[in-house]
């Protein structure tokens, strides 16, 4: 019959095809497909966009290269019939709005997609290899091809979706939660941070968006009493906690109730400070009925790295701070082998006495800075070949760190000098920069020489790869660009990528603590439904130290090392 004859019109079914309706119920159909697939906790976000994109691309394909021609019969009803949507589309058949949106859809979803798996090879190819399977349909090698890659690619991710158990499913399914204009939702984590002087929170998601963050500092307070007195320090905490979390809250637009944990440091630092955070914390848990998942300050701080580069595991991790001083080996999200530890104080914690016993708040130019970023400062103006302070523990094999008998020399210098120049002490000295300049130095290449003795060892019993070798630096002293530059040569002779969060991250923030929640989450590793009996706790545990020794022949370091150190 011919539709064109019967009817007043040219065949009544193209103004089901060409309405926008149409199209547009398709488009919120797969957008509300991607909705759910986000939705459920053990798909990743590159996943979901995966899956989105491929059964989008089997949609593509059926209305484009499979269905015949109607209702996009020209009105002869003619050779167009026996014809496919695509290829009337190459004859110029009817280009109409819809089939306009057919065509470009595809193309847009995928760099949509790709934009979420671009660092993740296997899922980028099966994406590529799906748009090919809608754009190239007249070339049958080529069609079996993407074909074959489509199959091997998803045999090879077959782990990826794997299935769950009736039990799984269940919990799932009442796990499922649909806020409109949330852009994931899925694993939402709120972290706080009070684990010495700063009060933190953040708000990051899967995709390591952080979706909003503020923070307290308490460092003018403890420059103008000369350093952190820790009652001072709790008052101020519960001061500001709530306004802190609220206002991360508010800047995310995420409600309590559409968290999906909550995270919070509960060890190591000071015990008054982290009393305050886990309190706080605990109320919100059993006021909105969320997981809560205890957090590891020093973990914390080693996978912040994970939330800005893409870095697989196992990597080695120094971390430096005013309260810490650990070089470790991450084999994954809570498991750590150390390596070396500092014997008495961290680097941080010396720094910061060395400024106060040379009185650099008074100095003009440091009034408002910590103690080691005052060193760092006045460093730059000195010269550090006028004095000659020993790096420690030269002679020891192992990869420990001591920085208290170096401070007890340069104490001693600085009293030298004071009598030199027929001062007292609590005024500034006429070499204060040098000296800052000799400190800075030395504490770097101590640092810098116990991480190469790492790095080779771990090379030579294979824990780390000796390609793609990852060292990761984080805690506040790694902000010192003078000891990122002396580990900066390090690595160049050893074949390592250094990699160092930025700046604010390095330092204690809320960001790396609900980062740290969101891989506990993937993980499935210590998310507590049941916080009775949680505690904090203020020190580490004794860890056993990797005892080691190893040939020597590889420890002669690159001449810019030695010329540096």
């Amino acid at each position: 019959m011919n539709v064109g004859v019967a009817h007043s019109e040219v065949n009544p079914n193209t103004r089901v095809m060409n309405s926008r309706g149409m199209w547009l119920t398709y488009a919120l159909g797969v957008g509300l497909l991607h909705i759910v697939l986000l939705s459920i906790p053990f798909f990743s976000v590159p996943v979901a966009w995966t899956l989105t994109n491929v059964i989008h691309n089997l949609g593509m394909y059926v209305f484009l290269h499979a269905v015949k021609g109607t209702p996009f019969e020209t009105p002869d009803q003619g050779k167009a019939r026996l014809l496919t949507h695509w290829e009337q589309l190459d004859y110029g058949v009817q280009f109409t709005s819809s089939r306009k949106f057919f065509t470009i859809s595809p193309i847009i979803l995928y760099f949509l997609a790709s934009f979420y798996t671009k660092y993740d090879t296997t899922h980028f190819i099966l994406n590529t290899a799906s748009l090919l399977s809608v754009l190239i349909p007249k070339m049958p090698q080529l069609h079996g091809i993407t074909h074959t890659v489509n199959m091997l690619i998803f045999n090879k991710t077959a782990g990826v979706f794997f299935k769950p158990s009736r039990r799984k499913i269940y919990e799932v399914l009442g796990s499922f939660h649909f806020y409109p204009g949330k852009r994931f939702l899925h694993k939402l984590v709120l972290g706080i941070e009070t684990s010495c002087d700063d009060t933190a929170a953040a708000v990051v998601d899967e995709a390591g968006n952080v979706l909003g963050e503020a923070i307290h500092s308490q460092t003018e307070v403890h420059l103008k009493t000369g350093g952190i007195i820790p009652p001072v320090a709790q008052q101020l905490h519960r001061e500001n906690i709530q306004r802190i979390v609220q206002e991360a809250l508010s800047a995310s637009a995420v409600s309590p109730r559409e968290l999906s944990a909550i995270a919070t440091t509960i060890k190591p630092g000071l015990a008054l400070s982290l009393g305050v955070g886990l309190s706080f914390s605990l109320q919100l848990v059993d006021q909105f009925k969320k997981p809560f998942i205890p957090i590891h300050h020093m973990e914390a701080h080693a996978l912040t790295i994970r939330l800005t580069n893409k870095v697989e595991f196992p990597f080695l991790v120094l971390l430096i701070s005013g309260g810490h001083c650990l070089l470790a080996l991450v084999r994954g999200v809570s498991d750590f082998l150390l390596l070396g530890k500092s014997l008495d104080i961290a680097p941080g914690d010396m720094l910061d006495k060395v400024a106060r016993r040379l009185s650099l708040i008074k100095h003009p130019e440091c009034s408002t800075m910590s103690g080691g970023k005052a060193i760092e400062h006045l460093a730059k103006q000195g010269n550090r070949l006028h004095f000659d302070f020993q790096p420690p523990m030269q002679r020891a094999k192992n990869c420990d760190f001591s920085f208290s008998g170096l401070q007890h020399v340069i104490d001693k210098m600085i009293m030298q000098k004071e009598k030199e120049e027929g001062i007292e002490q609590g005024h500034i000295l006429s070499s204060a920069a040098d000296i800052a300049a000799a400190v800075q130095h030395t504490v770097a290449c101590h640092i810098a020489k116990r991480t190469h003795r790492a790095i080779l060892f771990c090379k030579q019993r294979g824990l780390l790869g000796q390609s793609n070798t990852v060292l990761v630096v984080s805690g506040g002293v790694a902000s010192n660009l003078h000891i990122r530059k002396a580990l900066e040569i390090v690595t160049n002779a050893t074949q390592c990528t250094l990699l160092c969060p930025p700046p604010r991250l390095c330092t204690d923030n809320g960001v790396m603590i609900a980062w740290n929640g969101i891989e506990r989450l993937r993980a499935g590793l210590g998310i507590l439904h049941n916080t009775e009996g949680i505690r904090y706790e203020p020190k580490l545990k004794e860890l056993n130290v990797l005892s080691f020794e190893y040939k020597d022949d590889a420890t002669n370091c690159l001449m810019s090392f030695e010329r540096f150190c």
